[in-house]
């Protein structure tokens, strides 16, 4: 590959800056190291490149032997979307969660102790919250992921969030902006439209965003979707009116703006990366998020060497490169500032949110030590529907498995399977999948099922079972046959109770399954 121009020339290094890569593997490669040298101002970090806390932190060390200043961030969300505990499950419910519990204080708390674990293995910027509002309840990639429908219930919790994650010393980069809440279609797939006039955007949903703002987000993601309202050419991650209009000039957010994964189809499948780039930092955007899916040094290179070129044809000015590449040094020098505050016998409580403690009291929450929020917050989540004794014997878990949620990872467990085989050892399992598309048989899986439970008692697991057709017709089939299964509900609670005892969960976080186990058995451990 022939480079343009020098790799240390001012122009490669404010190119190098503006981009946020991921990479393979658990150690920092010697490619990755050498960029930061050369400018390289952030790394992104995904579930393939954590195995522990220790191996974590061991790696972002590694990084800031190379730059102390390093941006490492990370898309831990919590709750379903988690990297910190990709392969075990969350230690915290998600946003829709916490939004069903409706206590910030708690919201607050919970963002804080997350923020606190990935402070401690190095990573100061995260890739959250999500301050969507699931205004459309078939939304096929938001879902439990948004604090909820309402508009002032998600803004005060966003705020809430990016209150308790900041005050850890993480930055927070609230998303998907202006708004990814009302779309039936994936962004990692396609490119989603969202056909509503201007007064319902304003009304709906940049109020969140707003509450973020004022709260201090250091930093906001765009969202790769088309809004013909504010502009009817461009996608947002794209789009001057939104970015800079919108965002900077109406909101007056002047903290860096990242965009959403570039090598997403919604932006690949028209564009290109090179092209999508270039074009998302003319637009507005201040760092180029890359590499979920592109995880090597070509691409770096190839993206470097895009906005040089553009630069260098006068397609992109270069102050507006510059002014970019300022902005996520700016960042990452609060980074810096808040490390050294929290270093031992420092004096500043830059980054420290005045009142906020490790646990949480007040609000109705009580006191809980900081390891164990999480649980608290999930038991505060699940609501109950009907009755039935505590199961003493182990049952037959038959787990109802929908399409995956690109954002979630298919190496994260979920379910109440393993919880309650703790409590109640013997429990069995069994995965039901299916697809509206595929031509599922929803009475022949809802036979399979029952076969294979015997005379055990059911526990029926199922994720947005309003936006399965099969999934729900077979769990029908099931409790017409077997009424005294028990359902859990670990996704939107849209559907009506079913069974002779209804769990909704609130999120399929590890803890949101111990919370349930722990109803169904009426123990906890």
């Amino acid at each position: 590959m022939t480079t343009l121009v020098s790799s240390t020339d001012t122009l490669t290094r404010d190119a190098l800056a503006v981009l946020q890569p991921g990479f393979l593997g658990t150690t920092a490669p010697d490619w990755l190291l050498r960029r930061l040298g050369e400018g390289l101002s952030s790394v992104g970090l995904f579930g393939r490149n954590v195995a522990s806390p220790e191996q974590l932190a061991a790696l972002t060390e590694r990084l800031r032997a190379e730059r102390d200043d390093v941006l490492v961030a990370i898309d831990e969300e919590g709750g379903d979307v988690t990297r910190l505990e990709v392969r075990h499950g969350s230690s915290f419910p998600g946003n829709y969660a916490l939004g069903a519990v409706d206590d910030v204080d708690l919201t607050r708390a919970v963002a804080r102790e997350l923020g606190r674990r990935l402070a401690e293995c190095g990573v100061n910027l995260n890739w959250a919250p999500s301050a969507d509002v699931n205004s459309n309840q078939n939304n096929p990639v938001i879902g439990v992921r948004s604090f909820g429908a309402d508009t002032a219930l998600v803004a005060r919790h966003t705020a809430a969030y990016v209150e308790g994650l900041q005050s850890a010393g993480v930055a927070a980069c609230t998303k998907h902006f202006p708004g990814h809440g009302d779309t039936s279609v994936d962004s990692h797939h396609a490119m989603p439209r969202i056909d509503v006039d201007l007064a319902t955007v304003h009304a709906r949903d940049l109020l969140p965003f707003r509450a973020a703002i004022a709260a201090g987000s250091k930093s906001v993601m765009s969202a790769h979707i088309l809004l013909p309202a504010l502009d009817p050419d461009h996608p947002a991650t794209l789009s001057p009116q939104i970015l800079i209009g919108l965002l900077r000039e109406e909101l007056g957010f002047q903290g860096p703006i990242v965009t959403d994964g570039i090598e997403m189809q919604a932006i690949v499948s028209t564009y290109g990366i090179e092209r999508g780039s270039v074009l998302a930092i003319a637009a507005g955007a201040d760092a180029i998020c890359v590499g979920g899916g592109l995880a090597d040094e070509e691409t770096v290179l190839r993206l470097r060497d895009a906005l040089v070129a553009a630069v260098r044809n006068g397609e992109l000015p270069e102050e507006r490169l510059a002014d970019a590449a300022a902005r996520v040094r700016g960042l990452a020098d609060w980074t810096l500032r808040v490390r050294g505050a929290s270093e031992p016998g420092a004096d500043s409580q830059e980054g420290t949110a005045p009142g906020t403690a490790s646990g949480v009291s007040g609000g109705g929450t009580g006191v809980a030590s900081r390891t164990e929020i999480g649980l608290v917050a999930a038991r505060r989540a699940v609501r109950v529907t009907g009755g039935a004794e505590p199961l003493t014997e182990a049952p037959y878990v038959a787990a109802f498995t929908p399409v995956a949620n690109i954002a979630v990872g298919d190496e994260t467990p979920w379910g109440v399977a393993a919880e309650l085989g703790r409590l109640l050892p013997g429990t069995e399992t069994g995965s039901y999948s299916g697809a509206e598309a595929a031509g599922t048989d929803p009475a022949a899986l809802a036979g399979d099922l029952l076969a294979a439970a015997g005379d055990r008692t059911i526990v029926a697991v199922v994720r947005d079972a309003h936006r399965h057709r099969w999934m729900s017709d077979a769990l029908d089939a099931v409790l017409a046959a077997r009424p005294e299964t028990i359902v859990v509900e670990m996704g939107v609670n849209e559907a009506a109770p079913r069974g002779a005892l209804h769990i909704a969960t609130h999120g399929a976080a590890r803890v949101c399954g111990r919370a349930a186990a722990e109803v169904i058995t009426g123990r906890r451990e």
